[in-house]
């Protein structure tokens, strides 16, 4: 029989599906078939920027539709208002209206309501120019694309007050603006003339966490629209791309592990390095930036904070961080990267069996996303087999067999990966609880299961024969003949036979 291939796996960047491709398994939003949790949709909910006196007016119930006539009143005496007290509290009023969808729709509909709401955000009284960018954050919520682009007048002024002093305003701009990219290819086409990219490269330099945070969530929205890959994050040439411009080196200094890491910072620039190796543009600057080697220090940081607390919150950055090492892994481009950006086996090995658990036991969805990457690391390296074996960490993957199909299929793909490198490494397989494990799930009802089952036995029989005569001894021919009739396992259901009768 031919040898089995060791695959990689590969996350692009939309919702995640399990399909076949020949030679790989990728997540595409194509597919029927969904896996379980496994992480962030295609965009996040909206971002709300919180303040106490917004907790305030939520516990006092929302306001309803605001009329017309009420809108015009309110825009009236915010700019019109003898005094600024005055003006503050029409602008107050009227955004906490703009929370409903109705008002919203109203308001963008009124002549001049958008013109007025700009004049005051341009206006050089800071109470009044915060109350305006409130109105239209509140705008920048709402899921019609009409609202988002009734907001383009604002979006230069929004750019511009990225370069401000006060970090509460400029975290402000950027929530709105990550709102607004969003809903409304059109807004997306006015902000990338104007320049969203360096403005967002200027900001990253901030000393405020409040506003690191809020740049990730503008950057990870930007970086998941359909137009990423040809027009925002190419190339390393251009200025106004996110590769052309100082983001990737900063994105991956706040990747990296140590006192300064901030957890709500990390999670949004690890979703937004996510977004660019999905892309596939030049995943190879990213390598030659030191990726590798910072994403595997901030893996042994996971796995060590885990270890210390439960509570850690981590399980949301293990997502991106996961999946950002698996993707990089399947880079061609690996195979001439050298020294300091090679990953160390076991220790890499270690801590993602250290995260297994913990996924295991407080997240489960996770589960496959740190499988995926031990798929990736034992596709093509024989070293990472060799580590699995001599920490001897084969049965805890078989204990989590039972989990889900999915994991089922992962823990069976990886341990391909191991059989598929030869006699030496099959022997270590053998004997033990696999081949007991694997009669175990020839019996499920999944055909995937059963059939990457198959695929493991074979390997199993052709490295090491005496597998195959423990195999009949144990009632294997009789398990296999379940399968005989369905026609997709047919075929190697009468080849795994003939195998094992013939060893």
């Amino acid at each position: 029989m031919p040898q089995s291939q060791a695959r990689s796996l590969v996350h692009p960047g939309g919702p995640r599906w399990l399909v076949q491709n020949p030679g790989m398994q990728t997540w595409s939003s194509h597919s029927p078939s969904s896996t379980p949790g496994s992480g962030r949709g295609k965009h996040r909910p909206r971002a709300t920027v919180h303040r106490e006196e917004d907790s305030e007016e939520r516990n006092q119930g929302l306001v309803g539709a605001v009329e017309k006539g009420t809108i015009q009143h309110f825009l009236r005496l915010a700019q019109q208002g003898t005094e600024e007290k005055e003006r503050e509290r029409a602008l107050v009023s009227l955004r906490r209206g703009l929370q409903h969808p109705e008002t919203q729709q109203t308001f963008i509909w009124l002549e001049g309501s958008m013109r007025t709401l700009v004049g005051l955000l341009t206006s050089n009284q800071a109470l009044l120019q915060l109350e305006a960018a409130r109105c239209l954050h509140e705008l920048s919520h709402s899921e019609q694309s009409a609202v988002a682009e009734a907001c383009l007048p604002a979006t230069s002024y929004l750019l511009t007050y990225l370069s401000g002093h006060s970090s509460d305003f400029i975290e402000l701009c950027l929530y709105t603006l990550g709102n607004l990219i969003v809903e409304s290819e059109a807004v997306r086409r006015q902000l990338l003339p104007q320049g969203i990219v360096p403005a967002l490269a200027a900001c990253i330099q901030s000393p405020h966490l409040t506003v690191l945070e809020a740049l990730g969530y503008a950057l990870s929205q930007l970086l998941q629209v359909k137009e990423a890959p040809e027009m925002i994050i190419p190339s390393p040439s251009a200025d106004s791309s996110v590769l052309g411009s100082t983001l990737p080196e900063h994105i991956l200094r706040l990747l990296q592990p140590g006192p300064k890491l901030n957890l709500g910072v990390a999670v949004e620039f690890a979703w937004c390095l996510h977004y660019i190796i999905c892309s596939q543009v030049d995943n190879t600057l990213l390598i030659s930036h030191g990726g590798l080697s910072t994403l595997g220090l901030l893996l042994l940081d996971m796995a060590g904070a885990v270890q210390r607390t439960e509570d850690t919150g981590l399980e949301l950055l293990a997502c991106p961080v996961l999946r950002c090492l698996s993707n990089l892994l399947t880079e061609a481009a690996m195979e001439v990267v050298g020294g300091q950006n090679q990953l160390e086996d076991e220790r890499v090995v270690a801590a993602l069996f250290i995260l297994l658990q913990f996924f295991l036991q407080k997240q489960p969805s996770l589960l496959p996303e740190g499988l995926w990457l031990l798929n990736n690391l034992t596709a093509n390296s024989p070293s990472f087999c060799t580590s699995l074996l001599s920490m001897d960490l084969i049965e805890p993957l078989l204990q989590l067999l039972p989990v889900s199909n999915v994991v089922s299929i992962l823990v069976l793909t990886v341990l391909c990966n191991v059989a598929e490198k030869g006699p030496a490494y099959c022997q270590r397989l053998w004997p033990g609880p696999l081949l007991s494990c694997l009669i175990g799930t020839l019996a499920f009802p999944d055909i995937e299961v059963v059939g990457q089952s198959l695929e493991l036995l074979q390997l199993l029989f052709l490295y090491q024969p005496e597998a195959a005569k423990d195999f009949l001894q144990q009632s294997g021919v009789q398990v296999l003949e379940r399968h005989q009739e369905e026609a997709q396992l047919q075929d190697r259901v009468r080849a795994l036979q003939q195998t094992a009768l013939h060893q």
